[in-house]
């Protein structure tokens, strides 16, 4: 069927796909650089819809359904938030679901979330009649196979990818298709920070770990009130010190049991540099979130580092990543998953990087926790906090212990009134 292109000819407007979606219905819509805009675009010119409810993870490109001309009719609710939903979820127009990104998908599959439909991005059919998600499978595996309806944008420019990300066409109900680029992540520049982040990678496979880091390509956006740090010099400095917590030291040979990796943030977003490399590479599977965040699969491996970023950690520990007060910053994402499953694997070393100020304007260790804090991770899971100024392990230590030892990597300027605020806080004395 496929060798003669025949398939083609079920093929319908975007317009037409689109209106398989009904009012009150719940619809998962594919995100990063599979996010289906064509579709999108369609969906938001609808004018007769009511009470449409848009789950997602971070949408790429103009987040139309969030915008304030479909209040009533679209509801976009994030799974983990991106920069185009932040302004809608703090506004009141858009929800957020706080939750472990290894826990999506089975919001779909026991119908925690029942789905009525799953809008995809998917590649061109092969001869056997089988497409694929791309580099964005995350929870999208889930939602194709639970959904009762499936439609997609078909785009002649998604590139094939291997492992579970399989969708018959037989599965989909209704497709357009179309041939235009994939949204793009913009390639990280050079300097300080980029160069740090390859020595952090280099230095973990030179001593035979594993390393994850989070969705954030460094801690650049580990600021309060701001998506940058105030130096990029500052964030280099973070990473190296990074990369000197993640060398460690240990004889023990990785593990070969546990899943192959490949969450591939950078893949998954877009990135010019990992498409690239993917098309180069020997085929290898990509596997969805529930397999790839599994902390007893990722434990099986020795050695394995996870390094994450941070908005704040308190002199206890508490570690904030995933909001500024009550304004939503991203999610929960994997972070948990990968900081505890590091912190069991045999030789592991789990890392919360972080610059010392927060915007420039004040330590990003502030002496205890706020009420308007969301800590994720806890301080029972926290182990290294590294920032420019050092490295300390928090595991083990009392909270007098944690106190001075998060002070001693704070910002100069800021360590005598740390002391003076936690000794006020806790009565603690520091000799």
């Amino acid at each position: 069927m496929n060798s003669s292109e025949e398939w083609k000819s079920r093929a319908e407007s975007a317009e037409s796909v689109v209106a398989r979606i009904k009012s009150s219905d719940r619809v998962f819509v594919h995100g990063a650089a599979a996010t289906p805009t064509t579709l999108l675009d369609a969906l938001c010119a609808r004018q007769d819809l009511e009470g449409v409810r848009l789950y997602h993870l971070h949408l790429a490109g103009r987040c139309g359904v969030a915008e304030p001309e479909q209040q009533g009719r679209l509801r976009s609710v994030s799974l983990f938030t991106g920069p185009n939903a932040r302004a809608a979820v703090d506004e009141g127009r858009a929800d957020y679901v706080p939750v472990f990104l290894s826990d999506i998908p089975d919001l779909f599959r026991k119908r925690v979330i029942p789905l009525d439909v799953a809008v995809v991005q998917l590649s061109m059919p092969d001869a056997h009649g089988h497409c694929t998600l791309g580099p964005s499978v995350d929870a999208a595996r889930a939602a194709v196979d639970s959904a009762a309806v499936v439609i997609a944008e078909i785009n002649a420019q998604m590139p094939r990818t291997h492992g579970r990300t399989v969708v018959p066409l037989s599965r989909v109900d209704a497709f357009t298709i179309t041939d235009r680029p994939l949204h793009e992540a913009p390639a990280a520049k050079q300097g300080p920070s980029r160069r740090a982040s390859a020595r952090s990678s280099r230095a973990s496979s030179k001593t035979g770990r594993r390393c994850e880091m989070g969705t954030a390509p460094s801690p650049t956006r580990c600021s309060r009130g701001s998506a940058t740090s105030s130096s990029s010099a500052c964030t280099g400095d973070v990473l190296r010190r990074a990369a000197a917590a993640a060398r460690g030291r240990g004889d023990h040979q990785p593990s070969q049991e546990g899943p192959p990796w490949t969450h591939g943030d950078q893949l998954r977003l877009g990135q010019p540099e990992a498409l690239r490399l993917r098309e180069r590479q020997r085929p290898r599977g990509i596997s969805p979130c529930d397999r790839t965040n599994d902390t007893a699969l990722i434990r099986k491996n020795q050695k394995v580092v996870a390094i994450n970023s941070a908005i704040e950690v308190d002199l206890s520990g508490q570690v904030c990543a995933d909001s500024m007060g009550h304004k939503i910053f991203s999610g929960i994402g994997g972070q948990m998953d990968f900081i505890r499953a590091a912190a069991l694997s045999e030789g592991g070393r789990p890392i919360i990087a972080l610059p010392s100020t927060a915007a420039g304007k004040g330590s990003a260790s502030p002496p205890s926790s706020s009420p308007a804090r969301a800590w994720s991770p806890p301080r029972g899971h926290v182990h290294w906090v590294v920032t420019e100024h050092g490295a300390v392990n928090l595991h083990g230590l009392t909270l007098r212990e944690r106190a001075d030892a998060m002070i001693s990597i704070a910002h100069p300027d800021f360590r005598a009134e740390l002391r003076r605020q936690v000794s006020a806080i806790r009565h603690f004395a520091f000799g």
